[in-house]
């Protein structure tokens, strides 16, 4: 079970967009994800009339380290760091460490 999944909001903590917050678009590998409107940069595409890709400059997202980023706590309008409980009835759930709130309960 992942700490961050696709649909967290997230705060960023190291490199260019640090403090920046966004919403996980994907996870590229167990240890990248994509979110959303951060990491930008710009990629030089080489037209293909095959496919129908027109050529030039285009903005995209890159992945970011998941050390990289923390998972935003709404109560404390900060960014918290996120541990694992076993609920009575077994369910795995996710809760945030500075005031035990259980994440999509």
């Amino acid at each position: 079970m992942e700490r961050i999944r696709k649909g967290d909001d997230v705060v960023v903590i190291a490199g260019k967009d640090k403090g920046k917050r966004g919403t996980v678009i994907r996870r590229t590998d167990a240890e990248h994800v994509v979110v959303e409107g951060l990491n930008r940069v710009k990629k030089h595409l080489k037209p293909n009339p095959v496919k129908g890709v027109v050529g030039g400059i285009v903005e995209k997202e890159m992945p970011l380290h998941v050390s990289n980023v923390m998972l935003y706590n709404p109560a404390t309008r900060k960014a918290d760091r996120v541990g694992f409980r076993t609920l009575e009835d077994g369910r795995k759930v996710r809760y945030f460490k500075s005031n035990g709130e259980v994440l999509g309960a």
